[in-house]
Parts: C-alpha cells; sequence; structure tokens
C-alpha cells in the first residue's frame, strides 16, 4: 500500500467557532495534528480546508494545504476533492481520513486504521479502529458510537456488521467503541462520496452507515485507547494539558 493521510478542516463550528487555529502552546491546533500524522509515518501529509487562513497556518509551519469548496458537506467530500491536486496521478492507493480536531491522537491509532485493509481474507473495503467499552455509562452514551464487531482469539482485527450509538450488540461479552479514523481504498473513497445519503445514516447521524447500506465493507483493528475531539473550551484545555510541554503521552 502507498498511504496518504488527509486531515479535513474548517472554522465553522457551533461550540467552539475557529477552533482549527485555537493555540495550544504557541501553535495552531491544527499543526499540531499534522505533526501527530508525520509521526506516524506512513505517508505524505495534507491539509484539506476551507478558509485561506487554516491554509495560511499550515503552510507557515512548513506543511502542505488545499483550499477546497467550502460548501462541501463532510469531511469525506473534502479529502476527495483535495486528493486531485494532491494526487492527481492517483499514486497513492490508500487514504487516511484524519479529523482537525484530534491533536492529542497518537502515532498507533493513526496506524492502526490501515491494518484492516491488509488482511486479504476480509476483503476490507474502508479500515477504521475500535476501542473497549469502559463502562456501562459509556455504553449508554450516544455521544459514543459503538460497533458491532466480534474479534476471534489472537485477532486484531473484523469486520463491522452495524454501527450505532444504541449499546450494541446486546448481551453479555464485550462492547467496541468507534473512533473516527477512516482509510479508505482510493477506489471506495471515489464510491462513497458519489453515494446519496442513506436512511440509516439520517436515522442515526452516523456517515459510516452509508457505506454499510451500500454493501462495502468496514474492517476494524482494536487499540488500546481511543482519543477525544476538542469540540468545546473544557476540551481545548484538556488538550493543552495533555500536550504540555514535559507531559509524557
Amino acid at each position: 500500500m502507498n498511504p496518504i493521510i488527509v486531515i479535513p478542516c474548517r472554522m465553522a463550528a457551533s461550540r467552539l467557532p475557529g477552533k482549527p487555529l485555537a493555540d495550544i502552546h504557541g501553535q495552531p491546533m491544527i499543526v499540531h495534528v499534522v505533526r501527530r500524522a508525520l509521526e506516524s509515518d506512513i505517508g505524505p501529509v495534507a491539509v484539506a480546508c476551507a478558509e485561506r487562513e487554516i491554509a495560511e497556518a499550515v503552510r507557515r509551519a512548513g506543511s502542505r494545504a488545499v483550499l477546497t469548496d467550502p460548501a462541501l458537506p463532510t469531511g469525506s467530500d473534502r479529502v476527495n476533492a483535495a486528493l486531485a491536486e494532491l494526487d492527481p496521478d492517483a499514486r497513492h492507493d490508500v487514504v487516511v481520513n484524519l479529523q482537525g480536531d484530534v491533536p492529542t491522537v497518537s502515532r498507533d491509532q493513526i496506524r492502526a486504521a490501515i491494518r484492516p485493509l491488509n488482511d486479504p481474507g476480509l476483503d476490507i473495503d474502508i479500515g477504521t479502529v475500535v476501542t473497549p467499552v469502559a463502562s456501562v455509562e459509556e455504553a449508554n452514551n450516544p455521544s459514543f458510537v459503538k460497533a458491532a464487531c466480534a474479534f476471534g482469539p489472537g485477532q486484531d482485527v473484523a469486520p463491522a456488521l452495524y454501527f450505532s450509538r444504541l449499546p450494541i450488540p446486546w448481551g453479555d461479552g464485550p462492547r467496541w467503541h468507534h473512533v473516527g479514523i477512516y482509510a479508505f481504498r482510493r477506489a471506495a473513497l471515489a464510491r462513497f462520496v458519489a453515494l446519496p445519503p442513506s436512511a440509516l445514516e439520517h436515522q442515526e447521524k452516523l456517515e459510516q452507515l452509508r457505506a454499510l447500506d451500500a454493501g462495502m465493507r468496514i474492517g476494524c483493528a482494536q487499540v488500546d485507547h481511543g482519543l477525544f475531539g476538542v469540540d468545546t473550551p473544557a476540551d481545548l484545555e484538556r488538550a493543552r494539558r495533555v500536550l504540555a510541554p514535559g507531559v509524557r503521552r
């Protein structure tokens, strides 16, 4: 595989407007995300942004940014649009979609997303990441998306059967919290963004159900712990604490 990481990013955010440029120890948040992506060392990294000020911040930090149509509805659409400029000859056959509001993401979490694509027995179109649900409260929290998948003995990759905000699957046994990092095969991304939103996607408010509804296969890789996105001022303060100089991550 020859992956590329593309980070979709826009200024609009209802709870924390302008958050891509929020300062974290002297650098905008989006620059921290780019640095985490570079640390994964799986391929080149670029930002697909809706506004010029984001592009300028990324370029000042020495990284690549592509301006995309602000009207694009999703991060996946923004990633796909940026690829026309980033890789017009389609040399990269895997595209990692890493959100621009996860400055504490780890190298191993990013690398895990491409692991399902390496399993020839599963024939996966889209790789993603899951971590164990830690508590009953987390299982019942609709903000924590759950993935219905079952790992065999000694396996750390499994196909996803469904995603929901409900505590699926029912009964005794492990549940898995979905971590929103995606690794698309290039053809799968092009197909995905061309699909109309599906009924289940609308009902659950989960974009990945569009892929499952269309018969695409999503594979999940296990990681030890999840990540948190910066959506509120409190999240931003938490990220500043985690990324403080001298703090081990």
